[in-house]
């Protein structure tokens, strides 16, 4: 039996069984297309004590995110504005200046850093993945290439590089050492400094039946009201939160060293007790949740045999992981959904992982126009739809398969 990741009491209750499926990032090549794929168990569980909600036990980190991970976050344009305007804020909000020093943990392509580079900050990317860190690199950031912890952040700190801003964007539900981590940011935290840290809302997954953003690389699924808890075992403390768009529904807290002079603002007890009113810290708001996804699912499969058996065209869009999960899942495979299309170069030519899907350029988009287009990624729908609007004019018709199916 697993013991839960941060207050270790045993896990006996589970928010959902998704079967069986390969690392949502292990995309193939031709040349491996024939080896054997390595299937894990996708569940997740539900802790009734610190009710932090986590995947089981299968794979460690360093198995998942490998050295020539093929996602880039510069890839989406809505992701680039939303950067580049949080950097912005951070600068105005937070002081930060020429003076101060920024440290971003799972800095990726340097999507967000190369804003402040621009505005003359110092910083530092924390990047386990070679093939990320290299173009950021390219960008003249500074790159560390490991996975932070506090033996990471203990050896930054000794060396006198605290930082007066600490950022991870969707990276703390990504490590499996979530204690690990956050007493890394407690380490490093310079006085006066500010922490912020971006991840998906449990309350928009759970409320919404988001289970396609459930995969194995997303270890733990998060509450304002367990991040609070987590904070204050180390020594920090959340002093204010903001909700925003990104992921289908994310939050974006700010933390500081618990003795901090700051004021906890009132929307952090807010939204813990918004979270509490529905019920996220009560086993019954969890039971139907494999229910309502399997009736999802079956709904999206009867989509796509519904069209098949009209002679209808169905492509997808984004090899993004949380369609590989819904298509893993729900058993798809290339009679049923031919070809995705991707805009990422680094994905181009390979195959999305278990349904073995190709993924291609969605240039080749225009020459053969399908009469659905699947947005995987559903989140992004409306910059997909207005990057390939024209495929409106000559019939195509956009469609979304969660939480329900929708032709938009």
């Amino acid at each position: 039996m697993m013991n839960c990741r941060h207050c270790g009491i045993p896990l006996t209750h589970n928010l959902i069984d998704l079967g069986f499926a390969p690392p949502s990032n292990a995309y193939l090549t031709v040349d491996n297309l024939s080896n054997p794929e390595v299937y894990f168990p996708l569940r997740v569980k539900v802790c009734d004590n610190c009710w932090l909600v986590q995947t089981e036990d299968y794979q460690k980190s360093h198995e998942l995110f490998l050295p020539n991970y093929a996602y880039f976050s510069s890839t989406s344009e809505t992701w680039l504005e939303h950067a580049e305007k949080f950097a912005n804020q951070a600068i105005s909000k937070l002081g930060i200046s020429t003076n101060s020093f920024v440290v971003e943990i799972a800095s990726n392509d340097g999507y967000l850093l190369k804003n402040f580079v621009a505005a003359g900050v110092p910083c530092l990317g924390i990047e386990p993945t070679r093939s990320t860190a290299a173009v950021a690199e390219q960008l003249g950031i500074p790159q560390l290439r490991e996975f932070f912890d506090e033996e990471v952040a203990e050896r930054l700190s000794t060396s006198g590089r605290k930082a007066d801003l600490i950022i991870g964007n969707n990276v703390f539900a990504h490590v499996p050492s979530i204690n690990s981590f956050t007493h890394g940011l407690k380490i490093l935290l310079n006085q006066g400094g500010t922490i912020t840290l971006e991840f998906p809302h449990l309350l928009q997954l759970v409320s919404k039946a988001q289970f396609d953003t459930i995969y194995h690389e997303h270890y733990s699924y998060l509450s304002v009201n367990f991040v609070c808890k987590i904070f204050n075992a180390f020594g920090l403390r959340i002093f204010d939160v903001e909700e925003i768009p990104t992921h289908g529904g994310s939050v974006r807290v700010y933390g500081c060293h618990g003795d901090d002079p700051r004021v906890t603002q009132r929307s952090v007890n807010t939204l813990v007790a918004r979270e509490q009113r529905f019920g996220l810290q009560s086993l019954s708001t969890y039971t139907n949740f494999q229910e309502r996804s399997e009736i999802i699912k079956n709904n999206f499969m009867a989509f796509l045999l519904e069209t098949k058996k009209n002679n209808k065209t169905v492509f997808g869009y984004g090899a993004a992981a949380k369609g590989n999960t819904l298509l893993n899942y729900a058993g798809v495979k290339p009679d049923l959904l031919p070809k995705v299309f991707d805009a990422a170069q680094s994905k181009q030519g390979k195959f999305m992982p278990g349904s073995h899907i190709p993924i291609v350029a969605p240039e080749l988009l225009f020459k053969n126009p399908p009469d659905y287009l699947l947005v995987l990624p559903w989140n992004l729908a409306t910059e997909v739809m207005a990057q390939y609007g024209q495929l409106a004019h000559k019939g195509t018709k956009f469609v979304t398969a969660v939480p329900e199916v929708h032709v938009l």
